[in-house]
């Protein structure tokens, strides 16, 4: 029997949560979790009681926004966010924590985990957003990419 690390465990996790997702373009599910436990978990989607995009169709495809540009042209909110946001919900404490996540944050989510005290960054995918990444890189928050998927 072959054991998953835990980083390759949460991300297992972080698969799971974005098949919720109902995003047409790109399902993405994250996990925070810290000393071994799961915090707080999202997915990319619209608000609580918001239509879903599967249903009303997709802003962005409609206004041929690329992808990794002008997020705030969007009905959902990103995985990143949704985690952040449900820990807030629920008095969650997230200082210190991992974020896994299925792909690589964007500058806005960047910007959020920077200030919400999140210590590392482990992600399966890439995405189109170079200031994110240089964000991260000068505030001191290591990206892990998780091979093997």
């Amino acid at each position: 029997m072959s054991r998953p690390t835990w980083d390759e465990y949460f991300m297992e996790i972080a698969h799971l949560v974005k098949k919720r997702s109902t995003c047409v373009r790109r399902q993405v599910g994250a996990v925070l979790a810290k000393d071994k436990n799961i915090l707080a978990t999202g997915y990319n989607g619209p608000p609580a009681g918001t239509a879903h995009c599967i249903d009303v169709g997709c802003l962005r495809d409609r206004l041929g926004v690329p992808s990794g540009e002008r997020h705030e042209i969007c009905r959902g909110l990103h995985a990143e966010q949704n985690a952040i946001i449900q820990a807030a919900k629920h008095g969650t404490v997230i200082s210190g924590s991992v974020l896994y996540c299925t792909n690589m944050p964007c500058a806005i989510c960047s910007k959020m985990i920077i200030n919400a005290g999140i210590t590392k960054i482990v992600y399966d995918d890439g995405y189109p957003d170079k200031l994110g990444e240089e964000m991260l890189a000068e505030a001191g928050v290591p990206m892990e990419k998780l091979g093997g998927r």
